[in-house]
């Protein structure tokens, strides 16, 4: 008997990423692969472990054409095939809005086809967040806005990308504190959503995820992308459609933009303050490229003329400040003032 090729018996996985939605509409996210033999990242894992890892998460075997089922917790369901990729989105619109207070609503997700191992079900849990009475939403860039990533230099962002994990990742001094009272919002009191919008692929997905659990940074559906040839001549274009996307979703809701200048955030976020007037709040863009000061300084000065603040700063002490000033925070949900 001629033996199955290697591609054949490899079981098929089903990944869930974050979502978000609404009372009445609930949006899952997710993608099939075969397996890779790819493990979550351990506090002891040397340099060849995350190496292997990383190769692993590259190395992804996508299933196109892949049939998944979404069920939310009132019953009904939604299905998706799987794009080239292996990528799928499925949208739930609830008969009746959600009863139940909880933040994080729980999507059940199930592979109908291909069969799992020995045709037992493949399923996974995809988190939606819902925002309940939100202040205001928060829209952050991830690669150094959050996460030291080094992004204007390649060498140092691929050492840092292929030789370090979610453990040995570091972030920017007091990001976990300034973004916890951003979630609490004006009175302390809030669980305002935060959104994190990269150009990150998203086979970083678990690295990403893990990262900001462990550093004690506010859960948020992350919203990255795929990287192709396709999709990397669309330069800021998904930043951008991903944040009118969160804007459509969540009309009249205000919102709070932080990003950093190594890309293009600074003049992302000036269309996003142009295309929907008194929408933004403040914007927050951390200095990491001394070559874009001018640039930079010539957006904040166009965007104070519309009565939107853009803090510039390398630090995250002085968006810390411009948010206590303005009352988008108080210091009682900050770090050492609990």
């Amino acid at each position: 008997m001629t033996a199955l090729p290697r591609r054949a018996r490899r079981h098929v996985e089903l990944h869930a990423f974050r979502g978000y939605g609404t009372p009445v509409r609930l949006l899952a996210r997710g993608r099939v692969l075969r397996s890779t033999g790819l493990t979550r990242s351990r506090l002891g894992d040397s340099v060849l472990d995350n190496l292997r890892n990383m190769i692993r998460r590259f190395e992804s075997d996508e299933v196109q054409g892949a049939l998944v089922a979404a069920r939310a917790a009132i019953g009904n369901e939604a299905r998706a095939t799987t794009d080239d990729e292996g990528y799928f989105e499925l949208t739930l619109d609830l008969p009746r809005p959600l009863d139940d207070a909880r933040v994080w609503e729980p999507v059940e997700l199930e592979l109908l086809e291909p069969a799992g191992p020995d045709d037992g079900p493949v399923r996974a849990t995809s988190q939606v967040l819902v925002p309940r009475d939100p202040q205001y939403a928060v829209i952050s860039d991830l690669d150094d806005t959050v996460l030291r990533s080094n992004a204007t230099s390649l060498w140092q962002m691929a050492r840092l990308t292929l030789l370090h994990n979610a453990h040995t990742r570091l972030p920017f001094e007091g990001v976990a504190g300034f973004y916890q009272a951003l979630q609490k919002g004006r009175d302390g009191e809030a669980y305002n959503p935060v959104f994190y919008v990269s150009n990150s692929p998203w086979n970083l997905y678990d690295l990403l995820e893990d990262f900001l659990d462990l550093q004690g940074i506010p859960r948020g559906p992350l919203l990255l992308r795929d990287w192709s040839l396709r999709t990397l001549k669309a330069g800021e274009g998904h930043k951008l459609a991903a944040i009118q996307a969160l804007l459509e979703a969540y009309p009249g809701l205000p919102v709070v933009l932080v990003g950093d200048s190594g890309e293009r955030d600074p003049e992302i976020y000036r269309q996003v303050v142009l295309r929907h007037p008194g929408r933004v709040l403040a914007v927050y863009v951390r200095d990491v490229a001394p070559a874009r000061h001018g640039a930079v300084r010539a957006i904040a000065a166009e965007l104070a003329g519309h009565g939107v603040d853009l803090v510039f700063s390398p630090d995250t002490e002085a968006a810390r400040r411009h948010a206590l000033d303005h009352g988008l925070i108080v210091p009682a949900a900050l770090p050492g003032n609990r």
